[in-house]
């Protein structure tokens, strides 16, 4: 266990420090790889390569800050590396790595339920933190409607967060959610209901 623990952490850490471009990411050959243990190392850095940004800013939309999100998805992948042997292939490799992100980042909101945005939060508040981050490279305009994502509950944040920037299908959000595509319809339509009028009220 700890041999994996730390095999993650150094196919993490390797694929954040470096810029150098990987071969052409073939998933039926990645999974094919998964499966044999001379090869997996290399399919799973190639993984990482691939897929690490889109997880960043899908965490980092939920959780706004910089090293809470680089945390989240560096969990993420040694939780993948550790439950590799469990990946039989059946969903795609986006959205087995989405679901082990979206659990991550669900537990770190719990423990910080204290510290996140309440109705008491004055307006503008998120939005001038965001502007301050050297890591947020939006406009004032981005950070607003950042504000207005964070305000929303967690569910419908997830659901407006994997539509209006991944353009997830609601097919594939359904089966990644384990929620109905109607439901998932509605807490869209009421997320961006919110996030309308409270850039109304706030511009």
């Amino acid at each position: 266990m700890a041999e994996k623990h730390q095999q993650a952490e150094a196919i993490h850490h390797q694929n954040q420090q470096t810029n150098v471009p990987h071969k052409q990411y073939n998933e039926a050959t990645i999974i094919t790889h998964l499966k044999d243990e001379s090869k997996r190392s290399d399919a799973f850095s190639a993984i990482v390569k691939e897929h690490s940004e889109s997880i960043y800013w899908h965490v980092r939309r939920m959780v706004l800050a910089h090293e809470d999100a680089n945390d989240i998805v560096q969990n993420t992948f040694i939780k993948a590396w550790m439950n590799i042997d469990g990946f039989q292939g059946k969903s795609k490799i986006s959205t087995w790595l989405y679901r082990i992100a979206i659990n991550e980042t669900l537990t770190f909101l719990n423990k910080q339920k204290g510290t996140t945005v309440s109705l008491d939060t004055p307006e503008g508040a998120i939005a001038e933190q965001l502007e301050s981050d050297s890591h947020f490279c939006g406009d004032k305009a981005d950070a607003a409607l950042q504000e207005a994502i964070a305000r929303l509950p967690e569910k419908q944040r997830l659901v407006f967060n994997l539509k209006y920037y991944e353009d997830m299908k609601y097919e594939e959000m359904s089966r990644l959610l384990d929620t109905s595509v109607g439901a998932l319809k509605a807490s869209y339509h009421i997320a961006v209901k919110k996030i309308e009028e409270y850039l109304s009220q706030a511009y």
